[in-house]
């Protein structure tokens, strides 16, 4: 079955359709990462985005139950050069097709994805449809143009859990997730690391998480832009000097703002398992995950006693803060790092420490 893909540029890409059929709208994103293509279909953060893989060959290991990194698919289309039609692995429980079908995810293959990440990085990202019931390339451009896109929309509500779980009963020290698309390796490595989790809801507010008497409190990632998101943003001014804070992604622009900073929406975002990082602590150079649209401005942090710790190399932008008199710190990158690289695991040891230096 034919595919469009639609720009709000005007820019159209034709290819054969996969996995579910029907028409989605979301803003185009690359990501350059060579595997993880499950973690990726399965992180929150995605909501909103249709995401183009810049690796050619897609889903020759399949999709199985155990990497998953959250209770579905939230993107709203996948995009691939090539989708393989060999699933050759023993841990694969079905197909990438099967798995999109069966999520009612629209996939477009065929697509020129080098020519797709030319256009995004110099045109940005941008609102676009993808569809497979109407081809008029002028009324798909047309419907992308008057997509909601993502600036100034709280995408967390359509992803964070309801109430209030207990991911695991056994532990040194509990730490309460505000989940605001938490990805499951988050909530795996602080199991590995001693604590006891629970994860709320992101509308909790800080009152009833203190009521809890955490150890710390891990803010989460997940979509969208974080100053539409201000009712966790209150919750973590609320929070801060009280309980030890772990921000990750978009639990970092949540931290950076309720410090008093400003945020900004990227050209084309950080997406992909091979962003260049510097922990200016040390000095030494991580390999990241990313996946992120927008960004605390470094400038607007003027509050005294905030400290910058991670740059990105690449762009320069700010990917960690660290504010020592208050016991809070947070990074823009995944530390959790699934599929990997693992270089930043770390940062799960210094939060408890921290931890352990306030109790």
């Amino acid at each position: 079955m034919e595919a469009i893909l639609a720009l709000e540029s005007g820019k159209i890409f034709r290819g054969r359709s996969f996995g579910a059929s029907g028409e989605r709208h979301g803003e185009v994103v690359f990501n350059t990462s060579l595997t993880g293509y499950q973690e990726i279909l399965t992180d929150p953060s995605y909501k909103g985005q249709i995401v183009a893989m810049t690796y050619p060959l897609i889903g020759n290991y399949g999709v199985n139950k155990e990497d998953i990194e959250s209770r579905g698919i939230f993107l709203e289309g996948f995009i691939v050069k090539e989708r393989s039609r060999i699933v050759s692995n023993w841990r694969a429980d079905e197909g990438l097709d099967e798995y999109l079908r069966r999520n009612d995810i629209p996939g477009i293959e065929g697509v020129d994805t080098r020519a797709l990440t030319r256009h995004i990085r110099l045109r940005g990202a941008m609102k676009a449809v993808i569809s497979t019931e109407d081809l008029n390339e002028k009324r798909l451009v047309k419907k992308a143009k008057s997509s909601r896109g993502l600036v100034g929309i709280d995408l967390v509500k359509d992803v964070t859990v309801s109430g209030k779980q207990e991911w695991n009963k056994r532990g040194k020290r509990k730490v309460v997730v505000v989940d605001c698309g938490v990805k499951y390796n988050i909530l795996r490595e602080l199991v590995n690391c001693g604590c006891r989790v629970t994860i709320v809801s992101a509308y909790t507010d800080a009152r009833e998480i203190l009521k809890m008497k955490p150890d710390g409190v891990l803010l989460s990632n997940g979509p969208g832009d974080p100053a539409a998101v201000p009712y966790v943003v209150e919750t973590a001014r609320q929070l801060l000097g009280k309980v030890p804070i772990f921000g990750i992604c978009l639990g970092q622009q949540m931290l950076g703002l309720a410090l008093g900073g400003r945020t900004y929406k990227l050209k084309f975002g950080h997406h992909g398992a091979n962003q260049p990082t510097k922990d200016l602590r040390t000095g030494r150079i991580y390999i990241t995950v990313q996946n992120h649209g927008f960004n605390v401005d470094a400038k607007s942090l003027k509050r005294k006693g905030i400290e910058v710790t991670h740059i990105n190399l690449n762009d320069g932008t700010l990917e960690g803060i660290k504010v020592r008199k208050l016991r809070a710190f947070a990074v823009q990158f995944h530390p959790e790092a699934s599929a990997g690289p693992h270089d930043a695991r770390y940062l799960f040891g210094e939060f408890v420490e921290m931890m352990k230096s306030a109790k």
